[in-house]
């Protein structure tokens, strides 16, 4: 089976490209949007509509096989790569892209998919979204080709020894934090509720006690409103650098503030995303393993959103 023509779409995302600098710095909201002027290079307002570019297939046997170049919430923070442009996108799809694919024979995911991954432009990679989406229906394409999911695709090809089993599902509030929550336990949801812990002053408090209050007040809502003694969510807050702010950058007090939340959301464990923002993904690495050095407070995680199996072991990732 052959790709035999790619087709490009320029879509909206289902939310928003946000400034998180600014928001990091306490602007103040206007309804949906926010007030003040981003700091974020590539931004022309602090909350702008999301953009991305469908990639779509077309496979010899008449099947198409799909995949978005989609960007994140927060591009250029964290050390995430800048806003990219519609028309970077796409002039890098046209004219990068498309060669590589029309014509080839599908021989599974992992070889075009690395090749993708690989090429270059003056030195520096393909943009994020644009590796991600081609990749993305790269590999709905090997399913398509093979008759087999996508998982077991993956599993195949890189040699992964586990069961394919159902991925934990990961449910986020906005800023709605307490009446979503509901929402989210009566449904059982895995992991809840993300909490957009992305303020000092008005979220997490200059001493951390207004997200210490909030994890004590979920514990209990989880304990009272739960109908299955059994059910027994990962509680899971992005926190966006926040407590490394709020602590000067003081590793050590925000090891014990980890711990702190930690106590006050047992039994249920406790999850924290990205409780540092070192700039880099390196940096991230290093000032995490400092913090928790000889400690085991909350599982720490600086990613965007994850999602792991449940019940297996959560990892720490950079």
């Amino acid at each position: 089976m052959k790709i035999i023509d790619v087709i490009y779409t320029p879509v909206a995302t289902g939310f928003f490209r946000d400034d998180q600098g600014a928001i990091r710095a306490g602007t103040d909201r206007d309804g949906f949007l926010y007030s003040g002027t981003p700091v974020t290079p590539g931004f022309r307002a602090i909350r702008e509509p999301g953009m991305a570019v469908s990639v779509s297939l077309i496979l010899s046997d008449g099947q198409v096989a799909l995949g978005d170049c989609a960007e994140v919430q927060y591009a250029g923070a964290g050390g995430r790569a800048p806003l990219a442009s519609l028309d970077e996108l796409l002039a890098q799809l046209t004219t990068h892209v498309t060669p590589r694919l029309v014509g080839r024979t599908l021989d599974g995911f992992r070889k075009p998919a690395e090749e993708i991954d690989g090429i270059e432009v003056g030195g520096v990679p393909l943009a994020t979204s644009v590796r991600y989406g081609v990749t993305q229906a790269l590999l709905h394409a090997a399913a398509l080709a093979s008759g087999r999911t996508m998982a077991e695709v993956v599993r195949d090809e890189y040699g992964i020894e586990r069961e394919i089993d159902v991925v934990a599902l990961f449910a986020q509030c906005g800023d709605d934090r307490y009446l979503n929550v509901d929402k989210m336990i009566l449904k059982e949801v895995d992991a809840l509720p993300h909490g957009l812990i992305n303020e000092v002053d008005k979220k997490l408090g200059r001493h951390g006690e207004i997200l210490l209050e909030y994890v004590s007040w979920l514990r209990e809502r989880v304990l009272s409103v739960r109908t299955n003694p059994n059910y027994a969510p990962r509680l899971h807050f992005d926190t966006y650098g926040t407590i490394g702010i709020a602590f000067d950058g003081d590793l050590e007090r925000v090891a014990t503030y980890l711990e702190e939340l930690s106590q006050a959301a047992a039994p249920f464990e406790l999850w924290v995303e990205h409780p540092i923002d070192a700039g880099s993904r390196d940096a991230q690495v290093a000032a995490k393993a400092e913090a928790l050095r000889g400690r085991r407070p909350a599982r720490v995680d600086s990613s965007d959103q994850r999602q792991h199996l449940p019940g297996r072991p959560a990892t720490t990732s950079p």
